[in-house]
């Protein structure tokens, strides 16, 4: 543990001074948000006292140092989890109470930060807790997102998007390193010529600059002083004001270049389906990574005079392919800032970089104009030019002659800079995150390429922060597992499996119950208070909460709840196993089918709602604004996780762990992570349905789908497809969406992800979970096994396999 021992009396003290000095009131003037921050900096000081600490053996020791980019990082709210981290959690909670305060309102009182979106963003959390704790010098690096992807609403059952304004709480976990600033070029001119010697000179001038500010915000470890740290960058103009515009009275001209430079770290994901949109992204992409590569060689010249063994002393890990420019980025600073030759620069760079691939989508694999890449960075396209030319020779060497091989393989062609495979090219690692994944990638989605890098592909299965999701969001179940295995799973995770031993232990097993109903009444209270909606506390609680996107399949969800509605409208009377169906999803502002599919849910609850008939057997909630706060209520409650995308699409998943490791059994396809779930619990214990990755893909290249044969020849999915035709009573028409599944729309085939096709097992695997869940001893004794068989998909184990065998570098983590 922690060195420190913190005391109610010391924390009173020390919160008791913070509202003073900061807020010049005492404990009984303070209002509730004055004392969430006043902890806050509580907590803070005991941070960054740790992160001098770990900064100064950084320094010390000189080990290998591990940059983390990501575009995203969904970090949750701080307080809760540094308190518990610390060992300080109880402490501050009775020094709170003492005050007159009870902890969870002050929880309440935080943001959750809008720095993260979905699953990656989630992901790169949990891996800078796993770094924290397994002991790697680990830094993460992102933008600072003033108002995140954006605050849901939802509006007469439509999404409306809203600014997230969260830095009003989350600055406080911020420590501003302003002598630290960076200064990125973005568009202008390069000029190049040989001198006299014959070395290259580039002349880069009318460009653009932004300043990258950094702030700092302390992640903790578990258990350690070690603090791992994740660098923010935020965008300003270096010129906050044109005097000479604004004193001739053009006051917003002489505001434009500041209001121009800030956007870039205004909004995450901003919409790209316009030029304007796709420009902002690409500048975000090259401002995170310029800044950080910037920041990253300035300190290690500082340190070693001279960049020659970067490779040897730090890991750039580039999550997904937003910020694969690290590689022609820090090419630039080897050769133009370092006079290195282009080998000497390309043996660092492709030493330094490793790559995780998150997506088997070709669609979903970056591609940028060749046109913006040249406006926004001119020195970095000619740079991408020259290893584009150098890695089409030599993939002639594997195959010559085959032109159109080359053509598909090439990092520039048709005018687009392919950013996966520039990944490729300039990476010592490839990695998938799931087994599956990794295999398709290596069979499928990047064949070519294994064929000739064999040795950089590797798998490392995604995990989750099993303290956060199990420890402090399902703190009862935490104590009940800790009533028979003790505490060492906290950091040995595969100690979980001792559970195993207590399958037929009635008395664990009927406690195993009663602590699922106390967290399916704490969701339950919180959906009345939202949503207005009073469920059943004796239905099932049946949970799909992820990005809304047309492969995860939502639709299939919806089609079943839809064909169960018939079926109590048809046998009112019937017995009947009842349900209430959980969403929670953002969809994209620019992606029309997700945000119809949200208002699609939302008609559909209205009416069963509305319905006597139903409404006590049957409901549907589609919860707002889903985010990590939100689902640290949700996890800890389900009892039914729905992992249902069509076989082959789903690269791993992390909710599908976080469901498991809180007792919710799995329905889902043999997708992703799934498959490594289904290995791990059994098939007794899961719920598999549809087809698989093999039957799925052939299928689909066949091309001989036929989802209006499906439609004329099941009378159930006729039944459902016409209601949707038909309405659900509010007016709303959702031909389109009926259309799409039967004739496909905007180029795409009809039912691209072959909901209709799978429905029939899915429909049967819901009437499994249905019989199963009358037997409670059953249900209880499987959800027992999962929890007990989930200490593999742990982030210390994921870090400590990235360390090991990716990074190679030092880990505290026993296996």
């Amino acid at each position: 543990m922690p060195k420190t021992q913190y005391t109610k009396t010391a924390l009173k003290e020390a919160i008791a001074g913070k509202l003073q000095r900061h807020f010049a009131c005492e404990v009984e003037d303070a209002t509730k948000d004055q004392v969430y921050e006043a902890c806050a900096l509580v907590v803070r000081d005991a941070l960054t006292e740790h992160m001098i600490e770990t900064q100064n053996e950084v320094e010390q020791d000189g080990e290998r140092q591990v940059h983390y980019l990501c575009m995203e990082f969904l970090v949750g709210r701080s307080l809760r989890n540094n308190a518990y981290n610390l060992g300080m959690l109880d402490a501050l909670t009775a020094a709170l109470k003492d005050m007159g305060f009870e902890m969870a309102d002050i929880f309440e009182e935080e943001a959750d930060p809008g720095l993260g979106n979905g699953g990656l963003g989630r992901l790169a959390a949990c891996y800078m807790d796993g770094m924290a704790t397994d002991g790697v010098r680990g830094t993460g690096y992102s933008i600072r997102y003033e108002h995140g992807i954006f605050k849901q609403k939802i509006v007469e059952g439509q999404q409306v998007e809203l600014p997230d304004s969260w830095l009003s709480t989350g600055e406080v976990w911020q420590i501003p390193a302003m002598d630290e600033t960076r200064e990125v070029k973005i568009g202008g001119t390069v000029d190049t010529y040989f001198d006299d010697n014959g070395k290259l000179v580039v002349n880069y001038h009318d460009y653009t600059p932004v300043l990258a500010v950094p702030y700092d915000m302390p992640i903790s470890g578990y258990g350690t002083n070690n603090i791992a740290r994740l660098r923010l960058w935020k965008a300003q103009s270096p010129i906050a004001l044109d005097m000479k515009l604004f004193s001739s009275g053009e006051y917003l001209k002489a505001l434009e270049k500041h209001a121009l430079a800030e956007t870039i770290s205004m909004v995450l994901y901003p919409e790209d389906n316009h030029r304007e949109g796709q420009s902002l992204r690409l500048k975000q992409q090259y401002f995170l990574v310029s800044a950080t590569l910037q920041d990253i060689c300035a300190k290690h010249k500082a340190k070693y005079g001279t960049l020659e063994n970067f490779a040897h002393k730090h890991v750039l890990h580039i999550n997904d392919t937003h910020p694969t420019l690290v590689i022609p980025e820090l090419m630039r600073i080897l050769m133009d800032e370092n006079d290195m030759s282009w080998e000497q620069a390309w043996n660092i760079t492709s030493q330094s970089v490793a790559y995780t691939n998150h997506t088997v989508m070709p669609e979903a694999l970056e591609c940028w104009p060749v046109s913006l890449v040249q406006e926004l960075m001119p020195r970095i396209m000619q740079i991408i030019y020259e290893i584009n030319e150098r890695f089409c020779k030599e993939l002639w060497n594997y195959f010559p002659n085959d032109f159109q091989k080359i053509s598909k393989l090439a990092i520039v062609a048709d005018d687009t800079v392919r950013m996966a495979h520039l990944a490729i090219a300039g990476s010592f690692s490839i990695n998938g995150v799931s087994a599956l994944h990794s295999e398709i990638l290596k069979e499928r989605v990047f064949t070519d390429f294994y064929k000739i890098y064999s040795s950089k592909f590797c798998n490392v299965t995604n995990g989750i922060a099993h303290r956060r999701w199990l420890c402090e969001a399902n703190p009862e179940l935490a104590e009940l597992i800790e009533s028979k295995i003790g505490t060492g799973y906290r950091t040995h995770p595969s100690e979980l499996q001792v559970l195993n031993n207590y399958a037929d232990d009635k008395e664990l097993l009927n406690k195993l119950g009663e602590i699922k109903r106390h967290n399916k009444q704490r969701l339950a209270d919180y959906i009345k208070e939202h949503n207005g909606i009073e469920v059943n506390m004796d239905s099932i609680f049946d949970v799909q909460v992820k990005r809304l996107h047309e492969y995860k399949r939502q639709m299939l969800n919806i089609l079943h709840i839809i064909s169960l509605y018939h079926k109590l409208k048809d046998n009112p009377d019937m017995d009947f196993v009842p349900r209430t169906f959980i969403f929670g999803s953002k969809a994209a502002p620019g992606y029309a089918v997700a945000k119809k599919t949200i208002q699609l849910i939302n008609s559909i609850s209205k009416m069963i709602d509305n319905d006597p008939a139903v409404r006590d057997k049957l409901k549907v909630v589609f919860l707002e604004d889903y985010k990590v706060s939100l689902a640290e209520i949700i996890m800890p409650a389900a009892e039914v996780s729905e992992q249902i995308s069509i076989a082959g699409k789903e690269a791993s998943g992390t909710g599908n762990m976080k469901f498991m490791m809180n007792g919710a059994l799995t329905i889902g396809t043999m997708d992703g992570a799934n498959v490594e779930i289904c290995e791990a619990v059994g098939k007794e214990n899961i719920f598999i349905f549809g087809m698989e990755t093999p039957e799925a893909e052939a299928l689909a290249a066949s091309g001989s789908y036929e989802p209006m044969v499906i439609y004329q020849n099941d009378p159930v999915i006729r039944r459902v497809l016409d209601q949707m035709i038909h309405g659900f009573g509010d007016g709303v028409d959702y031909t389109d969406i009926a259309n799409l599944l039967l004739h496909g729309g905007n180029g795409g085939p009809a039912d691209r992800y072959m909901s209709l096709k799978d429905f029939a097992s899915y429909a049967e695997a819901q009437e499994r979970v249905s019989q199963t869940y009358r037997d409670q001893d059953q249900w209880n004794r499987m959800a027992l096994i999962n929890i007990a068989n989930s200490g593999r998909f742990a982030a210390d184990r994921s870090i400590a396999e990235y360390a090991q065998n990716i990074w190679r570098v030092k880990t505290n983590f026993a296996f």
